[in-house]
């Protein structure tokens, strides 16, 4: 989805935020107090598919798949912040392909956007084809974790890294409101 105007004003400000005040030039940049680069987030693992973990239309487990997704994001957020993570909220998972017995499974995890003490986390999974080398996306994943202390604000590089954290702060955005929702239907 396209930038609104207020989110073209936030990437805007970000990149604002990572020039360098002694330079002239663009391709200065600095990270500010407290920050890390989108690009030094990720967090990659590689699993092999085995029979063991099959569903009845004899397919990996879509189970298996989150419990992958999941482990990754957690350890990701625990080394992004250096201290373990609570689990706030896991987005909806949609499967787009199946996973066949015998895949290669390519899991890709990336600080997309912190907010005081949450972290949003992306998970990318992909299957390779080990004699092709051709990959096809199965699943993204959206995990929102919160620390007992402030998380270092993560900064894009790049245009398409400005799009995850648009994407990463909607997720956020969405993820706080249902559990706002949810505390609101359960406390009755």
């Amino acid at each position: 989805k396209a930038p609104n105007e207020e989110e073209r004003k936030i990437i805007h400000e970000l990149f604002l935020h990572t020039l360098d005040p002694r330079t002239v030039s663009f391709s200065g940049r600095i990270l500010p107090q407290n920050a890390k680069w989108m690009e030094d987030t990720r967090l990659k693992s590689l699993e092999m598919c085995h029979p063991k973990e099959h569903s009845i239309h004899r397919n990996i487990f879509g189970g298996f798949l989150m419990k992958k997704a999941f482990e990754l994001s957690w350890a990701n957020a625990c080394m992004y912040i250096k201290s373990r993570p609570s689990e706030v909220f896991v987005d909806n998972i949609l499967f787009h392909r199946p996973v066949e017995i015998g895949s290669l499974l390519y899991l890709s995890s990336q600080v997309c956007y912190t907010e005081r003490n949450f972290i949003q986390i992306r998970v990318h999974s992909e299957v390779v084809d080990p004699l092709t080398l051709e990959r096809k996306t199965t699943n993204v994943f959206h995990f929102t974790f919160s620390s007992d202390k402030e998380a270092p604000k993560v900064f894009p590089k790049t245009y398409g890294e400005s799009m995850l954290y648009l994407d990463g702060k909607r997720h956020y955005k969405a993820s706080i409101k249902g559990i706002c929702e949810n505390l609101y239907f359960t406390s009755d």
